[in-house]
């Protein structure tokens, strides 16, 4: 994990420097109040992971690749949109595509993403998609920190208000309450019920796969702090993205081992990721794993095929490890045509079947009849965005949404021909334990495959 970084008055004392307002001054010399400016700061050459610096009020945004030594906290919002309904990615590319068109000096600038598994779903405490350009990204990149101010052209100053408020307390790294779970025995017993309710559909060729989400959750003796989840995931799953999005004691927290898609210029990869192992389980090798696998490589081919100048090219199965748990992953790529964006990709790919099901439809409407709750944007999407139109997001797994002294932790499990209702409960319990291992401080065994692309 990286080190702390000095304190945070030296970066006010930056941002509220003369000759940052006249780089800002110069950029938007000429522009309507209302055109996004950023200016760039070269910050000390040193690993940051930014943890220290999660405001304890006010929105903010992380995402870190830990293993890649690539670090992003956003703090503020800029300026940011919210949609739902079936075109929520349309809407929310084509509110970007507006901005981008001009805003100088955002070469290094990164835009967050997070949205919801259903484009319908309304039991979230945050909205159903957002995108948002904070009014401070704090970077570590290849060796090198930054630190990127956005503010709209005649807003400098309210905008270095809002950031000295925001940096006037920061929220805890170290986790000191004590935490007690609620008890689950009721919903534990209503899952396995859905279980064997898909069991039998699937059986009467209704579906061949469905992926049905349990929930946990925990109290805590005082308020839970998000810098202090992710401190601690940071340095238990180096190799999965870490990811949070939170505002005063609210916050979506989690690490996630699967990339839903990449785009840089032309050239798209997407991971085609299912089948799970852990310690005592079965083989990830085994039938059941394979099977889910070639659903989902299928599915990512297909939908990567929709917008290719040439068909994908599929990577060998290999294992991807997650601390306790592997997967079976297959990297799909594609060179896409002119014009394709990457909501284009995330509209086309989302949802795979390794969290929705297959068929996608008949999955979806059956998820929506028996009543499947997905808290927050678990199983949807999470990651960035950078003025040229390239970004990373993942599917946010291994999640927990923190409120408060309360904490509900969320995982899936695939139900396949075959499968069985108490080994796929257990499958959930080894995911749940990504988080519980953070909140808990155990020692997770963090072995390391090879660092993502």
């Amino acid at each position: 994990m990286g080190e702390r970084g000095a304190a945070m008055t030296p970066l006010l004392a930056r941002l509220h420097h003369p000759d940052t307002a006249a780089a800002f001054a110069a950029q938007a010399s000429g522009l309507p109040a209302t055109t996004l400016v950023s200016v760039t700061l070269p910050l000390p050459a040193q690993a940051q992971d930014w943890l220290n610096r999660l405001p304890a009020e006010g929105p903010w945004w992380y995402h870190a690749r830990p293993a890649r030594g690539e670090y992003l906290l956003g703090i503020g919002h800029a300026c940011h949109w919210t949609s739902s309904g079936p075109q929520r990615l349309t809407a929310l590319d084509h509110a970007f595509a507006g901005v981008r068109r001009h805003w100088p000096g955002s070469e290094l600038a990164r835009v967050f993403c997070g949205f919801a598994f259903a484009a319908d779903s309304a039991d979230s405490p945050f909205p159903n998609a957002v995108l948002a350009i904070p009014a401070l990204l704090l970077r570590h990149e290849a060796g090198r920190s930054h630190a990127v101010l956005t503010a709209p052209a005649g807003a400098l100053p309210a905008t270095l208000r809002d950031l000295d408020v925001a940096h006037a307390r920061h929220q805890a790294t170290q986790l000191d309450g004590i935490l007690s779970p609620v008890d689950s025995t009721l919903a534990d017993q209503a899952w396995l019920a859905r279980v064997g309710a898909a069991l039998r559909d699937i059986d009467a060729n209704r579906l061949a796969k469905v992926v049905l989400a349990r929930r946990r959750q925990l109290r805590c003796t005082q308020r839970l702090p998000a810098a202090a989840v992710l401190n601690r995931l940071v340095a238990q799953q180096a190799d999965s993205v870490v990811y949070g999005h939170g505002r005063g004691s609210l916050a979506f927290v989690g690490a996630t081992p699967e990339r839903l898609v990449r785009l840089h210029g032309q050239q798209a990869s997407a991971d085609a990721l299912a089948g799970t192992a852990w310690p005592g389980s079965q083989s990830l090798d085994d039938g059941k794993n394979r099977h889910e696998q070639s659903l989902v490589v299928d599915a990512v081919m297909a939908a990567l095929a929709a917008h290719g100048t040439k068909p994908p090219r599929q990577a060998a199965t290999c294992a991807r490890s997650a601390g306790r748990l592997s997967h079976l992953r297959n990297k799909i790529s594609v060179h896409v045509r002119p014009g394709c964006s990457l909501f284009d990709l995330i509209a086309s790919l989302h949802p795979t079947p390794a969290v929705g099901g297959w068929p996608t439809a008949d999955a979806r409407d059956w998820l929506k009849r028996h009543g499947e709750v997905r808290t927050a944007w678990y199983s949807g999407g999470f990651g960035w965005l950078d003025s040229a139109g390239n970004g990373d997001i993942a599917v946010a797994l291994r999640s927990a949404l923190i409120d408060g002294d309360r904490i509900e932790l969320q995982a899936g499990a695939g139900i396949v021909a075959g499968s069985q209702a108490l080994t796929e409960l257990a499958e959930t319990e080894a995911k749940f334990g990504t988080l519980l291992d953070a909140l808990l401080d155990r020692d997770a065994d963090t072995r390391a495959t090879g660092t993502e692309n």
